[in-house]
């Protein structure tokens, strides 16, 4: 095969050591080093010796990024590449032999990058994925509080609608200073809650224990923790997406998608689409497109391949969000294919949806144009019309149609 790079290094990246293999015209020359910052500045400097120009590493953990921040400002090209794409043959398997594989594939040009943001995108993507954990740990511990007022036999959540509210997060406090009465904790209700007082008193009619006393302290605590550590991020964040104002904006008009949701999905794909040739292409680096398995003519699985997770779950968020709103052509898609798949398969595919019009949206700069609930039945108007009328008269009936001005 054509030799498209001289001198190029394939690594073999661990926690510990790295191995190279660089391939030039002179020949092969094989070193370990290991993973400190020091071996790491040496073996940049003996690849700049060897002038290479080209270097490809498994994406293996989080093992790459030091040596990827280290090579991105040198003049040389960095392939991160799936660990799938380039299994060696079974049976041959060793360091050594790894980094040769890998160096041979970049000669011949068989092997391709994975998308790697810059690193201010980098850095906002580590700060929005950590707030979205903080969020998910916060609802854990929420339900961890519940758990402990259901053992005391405290029914609260049966009566409010949210247990961090105004309300729920006064009767907490009182319950963890040691007011028991239930008429007492039941006056603490505010707004609509003042409604449910006869309701509320029996609800909090139970029994608490000391231990349980210092659980919800210690749980309330945490909260009140990651409230404000949230809002630290949230800050930050907001402060980091200034340049991308316009974008966040035009993200908004789609429904379904919030600000958060926007952030998140700008800290995944960034906002030039221009990287990503159609939006097919983004939909299955996203995992958001069917599998592609047929073998002897038959069509086999349909499972979406795997791609980026955190845009996967965040997109299927935005999906269950526009299903709720009203008289929007997402809502009428979640519901239609809901219908016939389930729910689970109607989230993927207007996650989907949302994430091609997020495509369309930053690439033409332009906001997007609701086309109506009724949008795909115009689209098929002649062909549900027939339908219709063909059922009614398998029922007996004549049909006789008419259309209205409106």
């Amino acid at each position: 095969m054509r030799v498209l790079y001289e001198r190029c290094c394939g690594l073999d990246v661990h926690k510990k050591s790295i191995t190279a293999c660089v391939l030039t015209p002179e020949g092969k020359e094989i070193r370990t080093f290991g993973t400190m910052t020091d071996d790491l500045e040496e073996l940049v400097e003996w690849l700049k010796e060897k002038q290479v120009t080209h270097v490809a590493m498994e994406s293996t953990g989080v093992y790459w990024k030091p040596v990827y921040h280290l090579l991105e400002g040198e003049s040389i090209e960095v392939l991160v590449v799936n660990a799938q794409h380039i299994k060696a043959v079974p049976g041959r398997k060793t360091d050594v032999k790894d980094a040769e594989w890998i160096a041979d594939l970049l000669r011949h040009g068989l092997l391709r990058g994975s998308y790697i943001p810059d690193r201010a995108q980098r850095e906002l993507r580590e700060l929005v994925r950590y707030r979205r954990s903080l969020i998910e740990e916060r609802a854990r511990e929420l339900n961890r509080i519940q758990k402990v007022l259901e053992g005391a036999n405290i029914k609260l959540a049966s009566v409010v609608s949210d247990i961090n509210g105004v309300s729920a997060q006064r009767i907490l406090r009182a319950l963890i200073e040691g007011t028991d009465d239930p008429a007492v904790l039941a006056q603490l209700a505010k707004g609509r809650l003042k409604q449910k007082i006869g309701e509320l008193r029996r609800a909090l009619k139970g029994i608490m224990g000391p231990h349980q006393r210092m659980m919800l302290s210690e749980q309330c605590r945490h909260i009140e923790y990651l409230d404000e550590a949230i809002a630290r991020l949230s800050r930050e964040i907001e402060e980091r997406t200034r340049p991308f104002h316009e974008a966040l904006e035009l993200m908004e008009t789609i429904p379904g998608v919030g600000r958060q949701s926007a952030e998140q999905i700008i800290a995944e794909i960034g906002t030039d689409m221009s990287r990503f040739p159609t939006a097919a292409h983004l939909a299955s680096w996203a995992g958001m497109a069917p599998g592609n398995h047929e073998s002897a003519g038959k069509r086999l699985s349909g499972r979406t391949r795997k791609g980026n997770k955190k845009l996967r779950a965040c997109l299927v968020e935005c999906a269950r969000a526009a299903a709720r709103t009203k008289n929007t052509y997402l809502s009428a898609k979640y519901h239609r294919i809901a219908k016939r798949r389930g729910a689970n398969r109607a989230s993927v595919a207007v996650g989907r949806t949302i994430l091609e019009i997020i495509y369309s949206v930053l690439m033409r700069k332009e906001p997007y144009r609701e086309l109506g609930a009724d949008y795909w039945d115009q689209q098929r108007e002649a062909a549900i019309v027939r339908q219709t009328v063909k059922r009614l008269e398998g029922l007996g009936y004549e049909v006789k149609l008419e259309k209205t001005s409106a």
